[in-house]
């Protein structure tokens, strides 16, 4: 199992490497994918539901960096369902909202906006100040694309 965890880990902080090359090949981009769904995979093995429903979560936010918004709304819909059925905190439920709004950016921005508002009224609830932030810094993001569009 410790095999399991440590791929599982490894292969996540590999994906948010990857995510935040603003300047990946495409096949950076595929391999972005194949990292994402494998530490999802290595969790699904060696996590607990929140592990595996956080790997949903990046998975979601890999499909919506690559513009693939289907991918990534069925990934967040994962998350957000597993958020529901566990009870998770304020913390994954606010960044679940953030999962959907992201996946519905560019087919229903109306309905983006509502997830952003629901994920700004739960974040007030997150206690530590840089994960609120950094909820708060992704949001923008969301919201500076809507309004672009």
């Amino acid at each position: 199992m410790t095999d399991h965890r440590q791929l599982a880990v490894d292969l996540f902080n590999h994906t948010w490497t990857l995510l935040d090359n603003k300047n990946r090949t495409i096949e950076q981009d595929d391999e972005m994918v194949h990292a994402a769904h494998a530490s999802r995979h290595h969790w699904g093995i060696a996590g607990t539901a929140k592990h595996r429903a956080r790997g949903e979560w990046q998975i979601a936010r890999v499909y919506a960096a690559l513009k693939r918004f289907s991918s990534s709304a069925h990934h967040a819909k994962s998350y957000m369902d597993a958020c529901k059925l566990h009870a998770f905190g304020p913390f994954d439920l606010a960044f679940a909202n953030e999962g959907l709004a992201r996946a519905l950016v560019s087919s229903n921005p109306d309905e983006a906006k509502k997830y952003l508002k629901e994920a700004r009224q739960i974040g007030k609830e997150i206690e530590k100040d840089e994960d609120r932030e950094w909820l708060h810094a992704n949001l923008d993001e969301i919201a500076s694309m809507i309004d672009a569009k």
